[in-house]
């Protein structure tokens, strides 16, 4: 009778003359190298459950039943199959680790209205917690479609948020930008002349005069020196470029005059003069 396997485990590599005790991953016949001293017991601990995570793959034959089908299998079939073609994998992956920290342990006929308010309540935010909740609909209704379970569960989210009523003002907004411009940084209890927040002097300018998302910001914000230039009458056109938008040929209502009050707040000056032409409003 052939002996069962032991399956992945760890497995010290004992010193021997010059060479140093180090951890091993052993799995059947293979053995993977962890980088790891004989002290590091602990860190060899982590890498062998990651390891045991990244090797472990749900079931997905036959329809069966929520009750059977554990809603991180459910999730990891989601991340596995849509996540590598979602726009931002990253948050993605943020989401749904928030999800798993709550529902990890559940069967997917745990997925209640109950749970799921309870869920918004442990987030502390309900837009957050439709957001995620929304992932998990994703998730469920994919495995559905995939023929992982026989029937979906049904996800109960939060109201949605109430859509915001007030903006800055032009004098608001006037004076969150000129205290950013003439910020002067304290150190050891007093002020030095070291203006460190004039970038954040622009950042705000040109998300007031373009109206962009933070994404589409940071990316159309190439450098220092042209971020000025991102205020003048083509940055509408420019901006969504830099998300992955087509261009927009026209000139939108309102570029040239955002191009002159950008022009009126933006740095000038060469190389050492950086003063501001702020004005108040």
């Amino acid at each position: 009778m052939p002996t069962p396997a032991k399956g992945a485990r760890l497995w010290l590599k004992r010193a021997y003359g010059s060479r140093k005790g180090a951890w091993y991953i052993k799995d059947g016949d293979r053995r993977v190298a962890l980088g790891r001293g004989a002290h590091e017991r602990e860190a060899a601990e982590r890498d062998l459950a990651d390891y045991l995570a990244a090797k472990y793959r749900p079931e997905r034959g036959g329809a069966r039943d929520p009750q059977a089908v554990a809603i991180a299998d459910v999730v990891n079939i989601y991340a596995t199959d849509v996540g590598p073609s979602v726009k931002n994998p990253k948050e993605l992956a943020q989401r749904l680790e928030a999800i798993l920290d709550f529902f990890g342990e559940q069967r997917l006929a745990e997925v209640t209205a109950q749970s799921c308010r309870a869920y918004a309540a442990s987030r502390g935010s309900d837009s957050m917690a439709r957001r995620e909740l929304e992932d998990l609909r994703a998730a469920i209704n994919h495995a559905y479609a995939e023929g992982v379970i026989s029937a979906p569960a049904r996800v109960t989210l939060p109201a949605r948020s109430s859509p915001r009523e007030r903006w800055l003002t032009r004098s608001e907004a006037a004076r969150l930008l000129w205290a950013a411009w003439r910020y002067r940084e304290i150190q050891k209890g007093k002020p030095t002349d070291r203006r460190s927040r004039q970038h954040v002097a622009r950042f705000i300018l040109v998300g007031l005069y373009t109206g962009t998302t933070l994404g589409c910001h940071l990316r159309g914000l190439v450098s220092a020196r042209d971020r000025p230039r991102s205020c003048r009458p083509g940055a509408r056109r420019l901006l969504p470029e830099a998300c992955g938008r087509e261009r927009d040929e026209e000139t939108p209502a309102g570029g040239d005059a955002s191009a002159k009050a950008a022009r009126a707040h933006a740095p000038m000056g060469r190389q050492g003069d950086r003063r501001a032409r702020c004005r108040r409003v």
